[in-house]
C-alpha cells in the first residue's frame, strides 16, 4: 500500500511526469478503491486547484486540453456523490481561498469581446455551482462581501451579453466552430465590453485572444470517468441563469449580515447597479433580447431573478439608517421639521446624486438601450422608495411623503424632461436634453424646447406614467397639507410639468393621454387652467387614429366626465368645451366629438347629473349656437347684393376659370365654417338631450318650466335654421349647371372642402342641412317624450298650429300629423332639391337618414291617432311614408360586408349610410311593413337574403373576416333580423322571405341545364300551380333510382349556403304554401339531384363535401317536419312515400359510391342526421293520426322486403363495390350501416310511441316485432366471425363499435317495451323477449371484455352503458318470471351475478386512468340511467354490495398509494346514486350510512387540498359528490355536526395560484355546496353561520384579487372566468339577505369584511358591478347603529372606501329599493 500511495503521490508532484498522465493518475486514484490515500479526496481536490492557480500565475504551464481537463475533473470532483456524502458525514473537506480570484477572472474572460475565454463557459459555471451549493466550499466566496457582489456583477454582466446576442440558433458542430469572438460579435456589442473594462481595472492587461470554445459541461453527481456529450446552446444560457439564481440568494444572505450600511451602499452603487438594472431590463422587455426565443427562460425562474434584484436594492439603497442623508439631501431646510439629528453627519453624502449618476453614465450599456434602461430603472428606484419611506410614524407620515415628492422631483429631472423656465412650442427630446443650453441675451432660463424623436418621448411618457401612478396610489400628495403648509409646492410642480406636456404635445403616443389622467387623477387643479389645452390637444383637435391612441383618449375624456360630474360643474366643462370648438378648425372636417364610448360615458353622467344642470348644459349649447354660429350663417342684405353682383364671376369659376376669390366665395368659406361647428354643436345638444331624464308627473313645477322655455328656444333655434337653409331655394337655379357638373362625384368627396367655390357651397349647406335636420328630429322625438310622460309639459308642436281659443287636448292632431308628413314628403320644410335624390349633391347620408327618422316620426303619431286612421287618404299618405323611409332605389348598390357602423348619427357617411339605412328600416319594420306594397316586400326579402348570402360566400373565401367591436354591419342585421321572435310576427315579410329563398333554390337547380326537368322547375315556379309535378319527379325518382338534376361543385355550393340561411327560419310562422314549396323542392333536392365536378376541375368530387351537404339537408328537412302547418305537405305526399324515399336516395348514393371516401365523422353526422328525420317523421305520422297503420306498414314492408335486405346484406361479403369503373374497397357496407340505422330508428320511433291506445300499441308492437326480426339475422352475420376466404376487414370493425352497440341496444329496448301478447298462458307472454336472449348474452360478455381492457370512444361507451341498462332490465324480467321454485333460485343467482358484474365493470370503467374528466361528465348520465336501473327493484342484499363498495372506494389509504382514479370512481357513482330515485328499502340503507360518506370525502377534500394538481381531478368532484348529498339529503340528515363538517373541508378547497378554468371550477363547487347549505338546511345556520361566512370570504377575496385591473388582460376569454365567479357571489348575496334571521347581527361584520378586501385591489369594473350590487343586499340588513358602528370602528383608509360605498348605496339602492316598495303588498 505504502508503494501504491508514495507512486501515485510522487508522480503527482514530479516535474518530470507529463500532465496528460498526471491527470490519468488523479481520475484513476479518485475512483479506483485500490488506490489507498490518506486524506484522499483533500489531497486531490488540492493538487487539481494548485494545478489552475499554478498555470494562470504563470507558475506552471501545459496545453489547453490539459486546462480544459483540470477544469473537467475539478468540476466532476465537486459533483461527485462520493464526496458529497463525505461532507454529509461530518468530514472537513475545503478549497483554497485563492480559487474564488480564479473563477472570477476566467467569468471576467467570458464577457471580454477581445479575449475568449480559456476554458468551456459551461464547465466554469458548473463549478461556481457546485461550489455555491455546498456550505463548505461557498465559504470561499462567503467570507468576504466583496468577492460575493464581484462575483454577482460578473455574473450579470454575462447574462446581459448572453441576452444580447443576435441568435442563440445552437451551437454549430466541432468541425463547423466559427472564428475568435472578436471577428464574429458584432460592433453593437463593443460599448458594453468597453464599460465591463472599466468596472473592473486589474482584468485590462489579458491580451491573448482566444476563440470561445463550447465545449460540454459534465453531468452533474457523476464520477470523474463519465463520458461527455454536447449539450443545446440553450441548456447552457438555462445553467446561467440557475445559476444567477443561486448566486443572487447567496449574495442577499450575505448583504443582510453586513452591519455597515454605508459599505453596501457603496458595493451597490460602485459595482452592482448598473449590471442589474442592464440585466432587469432585459428580462423585462423582449424588445432587445432576440434570444429569449432560444434561451426558453421559464417565466418563473425569470420572475424570481427579477424579485431578488429588487430586494437587493431595495435594502441596499433605501435602508432606514439612510432616511437623514436623504432628507439631507432632498428637503429644504425649512420644511426639515428639525430632526435631522446627529446622524445626519455619519450618513451618506448625496446619495441621490450618487444613484442618478450611476444610472445617467452611459458606459454601462449600448447607446441605443441607455434611456430604456435609465426610464425602467427610475419608476422601480421610486417604487423601492415609497415601500421603505413612504410610511412613517406618527408625526413623521407627511415629512416622510414630501421627502418622496422630492424624490420624484429628481426622478423626473433625470428623464431629461426640463420643468424649469418658460418652455419654448417646438418638441423636445428627454433623451437629449442633457447638455446645457446656452442662454440668449436676456433669456433667463434655459428652455426646454429641443429636438426630439418619437421613440424617446415614448419611454419618457411611458416612465413617467408609471411614477405619477405610483404617486397617485401611495397617496403622497395632501392637497390641503400642501396648501397650508407647503405653499402649493407639489401643485407648482405638477403644474409645470402639465406645462411640458402641452407646450411639447405627443397626442400619437397613448402614454401621453394617460400621463394626463393620472394627473386629473391627483387633483383637477392642476389641469384646470390650461382645460382649454386639454379639451383641444386631447380632444377636439386630436386626428390620430391608431386604436391604442383612440382607446387612451376615450378613457381621459371618461375621466374628464367623471371627474366635472363629482364637482357638479359639468355645465362649466361643456362651456370650454364649446368655446374650443368655436376656435377656428385647423381643418375641413374635424374628428368626430362623440365616439361610443364617450357618448356611453356621458349618459352614466349625464344621469348623476343634477336635472338643473343638464338642461343647463343644453342652454349654454342654445345660446353658443345663437351667438356664435347663426351670426355667420344669416346673410346680410348688403352681402346678398355683393353675391348677385359676384354671381357671374361665381358661375365662371365654376366652369373651370381661374379667377380670384370673390366676395361669395369668401362668404362661403366662412359659411363653411360656420356649418361646422354648427354640426358640432348639433351632436353635442343631441346626445345630452337623448341622456338626460325625462320629465313626468313627479318633476317640480320649476323644472317643468325651465324645460318648456329650454324647448322653446330650442324650436327657435331649429326654425332659424331651417329658414337659412330653405332661403337658398330661391337660388337654386343659378348654380344649377355647377349642380349639374357636381352630380357625378361621390359622396365623400362632396364633404371635402376644396378651393373650388361650388364645393364650399356644397359643403356648407350639407352640413347646415345636417345640423338642422338632427335639431329638428331631437327636438320633436324629445318633445313627444316629454309630453307624454308629464302631463304638465305643454307639447310645443301642438302649440304651434293649434288656434288661440283651442286648448292642448281640443288641438286637431290628426290634420297637424297630416300636414307635417306631407310636408316631409313634398319639400316644403327643405327645398325639393335637397331631398334624397340619387343626381343631389346637396342632401347627404346624414341628411338622408334624418329625413327617414323625422318621417318615422310623423308616422308613429299618425298610428297612434284613431281618428286620422279612419280617413281615406290616411292610408295612402303612409304608403308613401313607409316607401320614404324604405327608399328601395337606395338599395340597387351593393352592400358590401365591409361596411359598418358605430350606431351614432354622426359617424354616418357614404360607407355606412346603407347599414344606418338598413338599420332604420328594419328595426321599425313592425311599424312600415303593413304599408308596404308588394314590390317593397320583395325588395326587403331581396337585401334580407343578398346581404346573408354575402356573409356566408365572405365566411367561405376568408376563414377569419375582419369585424370591429361594438359596429354593425349589413349582413350583421340581417342574421338578427332573421332569428327575431318578431319577424315571424310580420306574415307578409316573413312569406316574402321563404318565397324569396324559394326562388333562389329552383334558380340555381334550373341554371343546372338539364332538359328533363328544367320545364317541371320552370312550372314549379309558378305559385298559381299544384304541386303535383314535383311530387310526381320525387316518386319516380325514388323508385327507379334515376338522378334528375347534376349539380356543378358550385352550384352545390350555393344551395349549402341557401340550406345555412333557411336553417334560421321557424318553421311555425311558414304559411301552409310556403312550406309545402320549400319542403317539397328540398325533398327533390334529396331524391333528384347529385354532383359532378366542376367543368375545369379535374378530379372527381369530394364526398367529404357531399355528405356535409346531404347532412345539412336532412337536418332542415327535419327542422321543417315541425312546422305546425306540416299536414299541408302530407296532404301532397304519404308519410311513408317520404320515408321511403329518403332512404331510397341515400341507399342509391351510397351504392354509386358517392360517400366512399368519406370521413367517419361526417358520416356518422349524416347518419344520425337520417335517423332524426325518420324519427321525427315517425312521430309526426303517430301524433297527426296520419294513416297510421298504412304509413308504418308501407314504410315496415319496404325496409324488411327481402329485395332489399337482399341487396344491402350482400355487401357483407362483398370485398369491393365497382365505382366508375374503379374497385373501391368497403363502399357497399355504407349502405349496410343505412339500412341498419334506418331500422332502429324506426324501431325506437315506435317504442317511444308505446302506450298511447290500446289500439295502437297493437299496431306498433307488430311493427316492431317485424323490424326487430329483420335486425337480429342481420346483426348476427355482421358479428360472424369471417373464414379464411373472406374479406380480412371485420364488417363489425368497419361499422364502428358504438353503432353496432346501439342497433342492438334499440333491438332489446324494442323487445323490452312491447306489451305481453295475449295467449293461452303466461309462458307465451314472456316469449317476444327470448327471440334473441342468445345473442345479447354473447354481446354482453363482448361488451363487458370491451368496455374497461383498453382506452375506448366515449360515444362507444355511452352506448354499452345504455346496452347494459337495457340488458339487466330484460335479464331482470325473465329470471324475476319462472315459476318452479329450482330455476327462480338459478334465475336469482344470475341476477345477483349480472349486478356484481356490471358494478365492478362501471366501477373499473371510472377508474380508467385514461378517462379525462371532460369525458367522465359525457359518461355520467349514462351512468346515472345504468345505476336507476339497478337499484330501482334492487334487494337489499344487492345495494349493501353497492354502498361496501363506496366505502371500499373512499378510502384514503388509496389515495397515498397513489390511486386516486378508484378513490374518484367511488366518488362519482356516490354522487351519481344520490341522484336516484331509491325503494324505501335502499333509500333508509343509504341515509343511514351517509354521514360516514361525508366524513370519508372530508378526509379526502384535506389530503387533496394540500396538493394543487388535485384540484381539478378529485378535490373539485369530492365537493360536487358532497353537495349533491347535501341536497338530496334536506330532511333526511339529522345531525347538524355532518353539514358543519362540510364547511370545514370547504374552508380548505385551495382557491390561489390556479389557472383561469381551474379555478372556477374550484370556485363555483365551493359556492354551490354553501347554496345547498343556506338552502337545504336552514337549521344548520343557527349556529354555523360564522363558519358559512367564513368560507364564503375566501370566495369574496379570491374573486377581488383575480378580479382586479390588470391592464390588456382584462379582456379576453380568462376575464370571462371572473366576471362569472362575480355574479356568484351576487347571486349568494341575495341568498343571505333573504335568509336575514341567520345573520342579522353578522351584516356589519360581512360589511367590513368586504370593505377591508376592496380596499386593497383596483376592480375590473364589469366585476365591481356584481360585486357592489351584492354587498347592497347586505346593507339594507344594516341598521343604524351598524352604519355608526362601522364608521367609528374601520381604519382610516377603509373608512374612506366605506363611505364611498355607503353613498353610492344611498343614491342608487336604497333610492330604488324604496320606490318598490310603494308597489309591494
Amino acid at each position: 500500500m505504502a508503494a501504491i500511495y508514495s507512486g501515485i503521490h510522487l508522480k503527482l508532484k514530479s516535474l518530470g511526469t507529463p500532465w496528460e498522465d498526471k491527470l490519468k493518475l488523479a481520475r484513476f486514484a479518485w475512483i479506483s478503491s485500490q488506490c489507498l490515500l490518506p486524506n484522499k479526496e483533500q489531497v486531490l481536490l488540492d493538487w487539481s486547484t494548485h494545478a489552475l492557480t499554478g498555470f494562470y500565475s504563470k507558475k506552471v504551464e501545459f496545453s489547453q486540453c490539459v486546462l480544459e481537463g483540470l477544469w473537467r475533473y475539478l468540476d466532476d470532483l465537486l459533483h461527485s456523490r462520493k464526496l458529497h456524502s463525505l461532507l454529509s458525514q461530518g468530514k472537513t473537506i475545503s478549497l483554497k481561498p485563492n480559487m474564488a480570484q480564479v473563477l472570477l477572472d476566467r467569468l471576467q474572460e467570458c464577457v471580454y469581446v477581445g479575449t475568449g475565454p480559456s476554458v468551456c463557459v459551461s464547465t466554469l459555471l458548473s463549478v461556481c455551482k457546485a461550489i455555491l451549493s455546498s456550505p463548505a466550499f461557498s465559504s470561499i466566496f462567503t467570507t468576504k462581501y466583496e468577492l460575493m457582489a464581484d462575483l454577482l456583477a460578473k455574473l450579470c454582466s454575462l447574462a446581459c451579453h448572453r441576452l444580447q446576442q443576435p441568435s442563440f440558433a445552437g451551437p454549430l458542430p466541432a468541425h463547423k466552430q466559427p472564428e475568435p469572438i472578436t471577428e464574429s460579435v458584432t460592433s453593437q456589442d463593443e460599448p458594453m465590453t468597453e464599460s465591463l473594462q472599466t468596472q473592473s481595472t486589474r482584468h485590462s492587461n489579458i491580451a491573448q485572444s482566444e476563440p470561445l470554445i463550447e465545449t460540454p459541461p459534465d453531468q452533474p453527481m457523476t464520477e470523474p470517468n463519465t463520458s461527455q456529450s454536447q449539450p443545446p446552446e440553450n441548456h447552457q444560457s438555462d445553467h446561467i441563469y440557475e445559476l444567477l439564481l443561486q448566486v443572487l440568494t447567496c449574495y442577499l444572505s450575505v448583504q443582510r449580515q453586513q452591519a455597515n450600511p454605508n459599505r453596501v451602499y457603496t458595493i451597490v452603487t460602485n459595482q452592482l447597479i448598473q449590471p442589474i438594472i442592464l440585466l432587469r431590463h432585459l428580462l423585462t422587455s423582449g424588445e432587445h433580447t432576440p434570444s429569449h426565443t432560444h434561451l426558453r427562460l421559464r417565466q418563473q425562474l425569470s420572475r424570481d431573478i427579477r424579485n431578488k434584484m429588487d430586494s437587493i436594492l431595495q435594502l441596499a439603497l433605501f435602508p432606514s439608517e439612510h432616511l437623514t442623508s436623504y432628507k439631507e439631501e432632498l428637503l429644504p431646510h425649512k420644511e426639515d421639521f428639525g430632526k435631522r439629528g446627529p446622524g445626519g453627519v455619519k450618513g451618506l453624502l448625496r446619495p441621490v446624486s450618487t444613484i442618478l449618476g450611476k444610472l445617467s453614465a452611459h458606459d454601462y450599456c449600448e447607446s441605443s438601450l441607455h434611456y430604456a434602461v435609465k426610464s425602467n430603472a427610475l419608476s422601480l428606484l421610486f417604487k423601492l422608495c415609497l415601500e421603505n419611506y413612504g410610511k412613517g410614524g406618527v408625526g413623521e407620515e407627511e415629512e416622510q411623503r414630501m421627502l418622496c415628492f422630492y424624490f420624484l422631483t429628481r426622478l423626473v429631472h433625470a428623464l431629461d424632461i426640463s420643468l424649469e423656465g418658460p418652455t419654448s412650442s417646438a418638441p423636445i427630446s428627454p433623451a437629449d436634453a442633457v447638455k446645457p443650453t446656452p442662454l440668449s441675451d436676456g433669456q433667463d432660463s434655459i428652455p426646454a424646447a429641443m429636438s426630439c424623436s418619437p421613440e424617446s418621448w415614448s419611454l419618457a411618457l411611458l416612465a413617467l406614467e408609471a411614477l405619477l401612478s405610483q404617486a397617485l396610489v401611495a397617496d403622497i400628495y395632501n392637497i390641503a397639507a400642501d396648501r397650508i403648509r407647503h405653499g402649493e409646492v407639489q401643485l407648482n410642480f405638477y403644474r409645470r410639468l402639465v406645462q411640458i406636456l402641452f407646450n411639447q404635445a405627443q397626442p400619437s403616443i397613448p402614454a401621453w393621454y394617460r400621463c394626463l389622467k393620472v394627473l386629473l387623477g391627483l387633483n383637477h387643479l392642476i389641469l384646470e387652467p390650461d382645460l382649454d389645452q386639454l379639451l383641444s390637444s386631447a380632444w377636439v383637435d386630436s386626428e390620430c387614429v391608431e386604436s391604442r391612441v383612440q382607446r387612451a383618449r376615450q378613457l381621459l375624456v371618461c375621466s374628464l366626465f367623471q371627474t366635472y360630474t363629482k364637482l357638479r360643474q359639468l355645465p362649466r366643462l361643456f362651456s370650454e368645451l364649446l368655446s374650443i370648438v368655436c376656435w377656428p378648425a385647423l381643418d375641413d372636417i374635424r374628428p368626430p366629438l362623440l365616439t361610443e364610448g364617450v357618448c356611453a360615458s356621458l349618459k352614466t353622467c349625464l344621469l348623476d347629473t343634477p336635472p338643473s344642470q343638464g338642461l343647463e348644459i343644453c342652454s349654454v349649447v342654445l345660446g353658443s349656437i345663437r351667438t356664435y354660429v347663426l351670426p355667420d350663417l344669416d346673410v346680410e342684405e348688403e352681402e346678398k347684393v355683393a353675391m348677385e353682383g359676384g354671381g357671374e364671376d361665381e358661375e365662371m369659376e365654376i366652369d373651370g376659370g381661374d379667377k380670384g376669390e370673390n366676395t361669395g366665395g369668401k362668404m362661403d368659406r366662412k359659411r363653411v365654417d360656420a356649418s361646422l361647428k354648427l354640426i358640432s354643436h348639433s351632436q353635442l345638444l343631441h346626445a345630452v338631450l337623448f341622456s338626460l331624464k325625462t320629465v313626468d308627473n313627479t318633476s317640480p313645477l320649476p323644472l317643468v318650466r325651465q324645460t318648456h322655455s329650454l324647448m322653446e328656444d330650442m324650436g327657435q333655434v331649429v326654425k332659424a335654421l331651417l329658414q337659412v337653409v330653405s332661403s337658398e331655394k330661391k337660388d337654386s337655379d343659378v348654380g344649377l349647371d355647377a349642380d349639374i357638373d357636381l352630380n357625378a362625384k361621390t359622396l365623400d368627396q362632396t364633404e371635402r372642402n376644396d378651393a373650388s367655390d361650388p364645393e364650399s357651397e356644397v359643403l356648407w349647406k350639407q352640413k347646415t342641412q345636417e345640423a338642422a335636420l338632427l335639431l329638428r328630429y331631437t327636438w320633436v322625438e324629445v318633445d313627444t317624450l316629454f309630453h307624454i310622460n308629464c302631463s304638465k309639459y305643454t307639447s310645443l308642436e301642438l302649440a304651434q298650429t293649434q288656434a288661440p281659443s283651442q286648448s292642448q287636448d281640443e288641438a286637431p292632431v290628426g290634420p297637424l300629423v297630416q300636414t307635417h308628413m306631407e310636408a316631409l314628403l313634398s319639400g316644403e320644410i327643405l327645398p325639393g332639391r335637397l331631398l334624397p335624390s340619387p343626381i343631389s349633391p346637396f342632401c347627404s347620408p346624414v341628411s338622408c337618414l334624418l329625413l327617414k327618422l323625422l318621417t318615422l316620426q310623423q308616422l308613429k303619431k299618425a298610428l297612434l291617432d284613431t281618428h286620422l286612421l279612419a280617413r281615406p287618404a290616411t292610408a295612402a299618405l303612409l304608403s308613401k311614408a313607409a316607401q320614404f323611409i324604405l327608399a328601395r332605389e337606395e338599395f340597387g348598390v351593393g352592400l358590401d360586408e365591409e361596411q359598418v357602423w358605430d350606431g351614432q348619427i354622426g359617424s354616418v357617411n357614404a360607407s355606412s349610410y346603407h347599414v344606418a339605412h338598413w338599420y332604420v328600416v328594419t328595426a321599425n319594420l313592425p311599424l312600415i311593413a303593413p304599408y308596404l306594397t308588394e314590390g317593397d316586400v320583395g325588395c326587403v326579402a331581396d337585401v334580407l337574403l343578398d346581404s346573408m348570402l354575402s356573409r356566408q360566400t365572405g365566411r367561405n373565401t376568408d376563414p377569419q373576416p375582419v369585424s370591429l367591436p361594438g359596429c354593425l354591419s349589413v349582413p350583421l342585421i340581417s342574421s338578427q333580423l332573421l332569428q327575431s321572435p318578431i319577424f315571424v310576427e310580420l306574415p307578409s315579410l316573413y312569406s316574402a322571405a321563404v318565397r324569396t329563398l324559394t326562388q333562389r333554390i329552383l334558380g340555381v337547380l334550373v341554371a343546372s341545364g338539364a332538359p328533363q326537368v328544367c320545364q317541371t322547375l320552370l312550372k314549379f315556379q309558378e305559385e298559381n300551380l299544384p304541386h303535383n309535378v314535383v311530387v310526381e319527379e320525387i316518386l319516380r325518382s325514388s323508385k327507379t333510382g334515376d338522378v334528375s338534376v347534376l349539380l356543378t361543385d358550385t352550384q352545390t355550393q350555393e344551395l349549402f349556403n341557401l340550406l345555412h340561411i333557411a336553417t334560421n327560419l321557424n318553421p311555425d310562422g311558414m304559411s301552409s304554401e310556403d312550406l309545402s314549396r320549400l319542403f317539397l323542392i328540398l325533398f327533390f333536392i334529396l331524391t333528384s339531384t347529385s354532383c359532378q365536378p366542376d367543368g375545369d376541375a379535374r378530379g372527381p368530387s369530394n364526398p367529404g363535401d357531399d355528405v356535409l351537404f346531404l347532412e345539412k339537408l336532412l337536418r332542415l328537412l327535419a327542422c321543417l317536419l315541425e312546422g305546425s302547418n306540416f299536414q299541408s305537405v302530407l296532404k301532397q305526399i304519404h308519410g311513408s312515400s317520404l320515408l321511403q324515399a329518403a332512404v331510397s336516395s341515400l341507399l342509391l348514393h351510397s351504392n354509386r359510391g358517392r360517400f366512399c371516401s368519406t370521413g367517419s365523422p361526417d358520416w356518422l353526422n349524416l347518419v344520425k342526421a337520417m335517423q332524426d328525420f325518420i324519427r321525427s317523421l315517425v312521430q309526426l305520422i303517430i301524433i297527426r293520426n296520419s294513416s297510421v297503420r298504412l304509413n308504418l306498414e308501407q314504410f315496415t314492408s319496404y325496409l324488411t322486403s327481402n329485395k332489399i335486405a337482399d341487396r344491402q346484406l350482400v355487401a357483407i361479403t362483398a370485398p369491393t363495390t365497382a365505382i366508375i369503373g374503379k374497385p373501391v374497397p368497403g363502399a357497399a357496407i355504407f349502405s349496410v350501416q343505412l339500412l341498419l340505422a334506418a331500422l332502429s330508428s324506426f324501431s325506437w320511433a315506435m317504442t317511444f310511441n308505446l302506450g298511447r291506445s290500446k289500439p295502437l300499441d297493437q299496431t306498433l308492437t307488430q311493427m316492431i316485432a317485424r323490424t326487430t326480426a329483420a335486425l337480429g339475422p342481420a346483426i348476427e352475420d355482421i358479428l360472424k366471425p369471417q373464414t379464411v376466404h373472406q374479406p380480412v376487414n371485420q364488417p363489425a370493425s368497419v361499422l364502428g363499435q358504438a353503432f353496432i352497440v346501439e342497433v342492438v341496444t334499440v333491438m332489446l329496448q324494442s323487445e323490452l317495451s312491447s306489451p305481453p301478447v295475449e295467449g293461452d298462458d303466461n309462458q307465451s307472454s314472456t316469449q317476444p323477449a327470448m327471440n334473441h336472449m342468445t345473442l345479447y348474452h354473447s354481446f354482453y360478455q363482448q361488451v363487458l371484455k370491451e368496455m374497461s381492457s383498453a382506452p375506448r370512444p366515449v360515444d362507444f361507451l355511452v352506448s354499452s352503458l345504455h346496452f347494459l341498462s337495457a340488458f339487466y332490465r330484460i335479464v331482470k324480467r325473465t329470471g324475476g318470471e319462472e315459476k318452479e321454485e329450482g330455476e327462480e333460485k338459478k334465475g336469482g343467482e344470475e341476477v345477483d351475478e349480472l349486478y356484481i358484474q356490471i358494478l365492478q365493470n362501471v366501477h373499473r370503467l371510472l377508474a380508467a386512468h385514461w378517462l379525462s374528466p371532460s369525458d367522465v361528465c359525457e359518461l355520467e348520465p349514462a351512468v346515472e340511467d345504468l345505476l336507476r336501473h339497478l337499484v330501482e327493484r334492487s334487494t337489499t342484499g344487492q345495494f349493501n354490495l353497492l354502498l361496501l363498495l363506496i366505502r371500499e372506494g373512499l378510502d384514503t389509504g388509496k389515495l397515498r398509494a397513489g390511486g386516486y382514479r378508484e378513490v374518484l370512481s367511488a366518488v362519482t357513482i356516490t354522487k351519481l346514486l344520490s341522484c336516484c330515485q331509491l325503494p324505501e328499502p335502499c333509500s333508509r340503507a343509504l341515509w343511514l350510512i351517509a354521514p360516514q360518506i361525508i366524513s370519508a370525502m372530508v378526509f379526502l377534500v384535506r389530503s387533496t387540498s394540500q396538493d394543487l394538481s388535485m384540484t381539478r381531478p378529485l378535490t373539485v368532484p369530492t365537493v360536487t359528490s358532497m353537495t349533491s348529498l347535501l341536497r338530496k339529503g334536506e330532511g333526511l340528515i339529522s345531525n347538524p355536526h355532518h353539514v358543519t363538517i362540510v364547511l370545514g373541508a370547504l374552508q380548505l378547497v385551495p382557491l390561489d395560484h390556479l389557472t383561469p378554468l381551474v379555478y372556477q371550477s374550484a370556485f363555483s363547487v365551493v359556492h354551490e355546496a354553501l347554496f345547498a347549505i343556506i338552502q337545504c338546511h336552514p337549521q344548520v345556520m343557527l349556529n354555523a353561520a360564522p363558519s358559512f361566512l367564513n368560507v364564503f370570504y375566501r370566495l369574496v377575496a379570491s374573486v377581488m384579487q383575480e378580479g382586479r385591473q390588470r391592464g390588456d388582460s382584462d379582456t379576453g376569454p380568462d376575464s370571462d372566468v371572473y366576471l362569472q365567479c362575480s355574479r356568484l357571489v351576487e347571486r349568494m348575496y341575495s341568498h343571505i339577505a333573504a335568509t336575514a334571521e341567520s345573520f342579522t347581527t353578522l351584516s356589519a361584520f360581512m360589511v367590513a369584511q368586504y370593505v377591508t378586501e376592496l380596499q386593497k385591489v383596483t376592480l375590473r369594473p364589469d366585476v365591481k358591478l356584481h360585486l357592489t350590487e351584492g354587498i347592497y343586499r347586505i346593507l339594507d340588513l344594516c341598521i343604524e347603529q351598524d352604519i355608526k358602528f362601522l364608521t367609528a370602528g374601520l381604519q382610516m383608509g377603509v373608512r374612506e372606501v366605506f363611505n364611498d360605498l355607503y353613498s353610492s348605496y344611498n343614491h342608487y339602492h336604497k333610492a330604488q329599493r324604496q320606490g318598490e316598495d310603494k308597489y309591494t303588498a
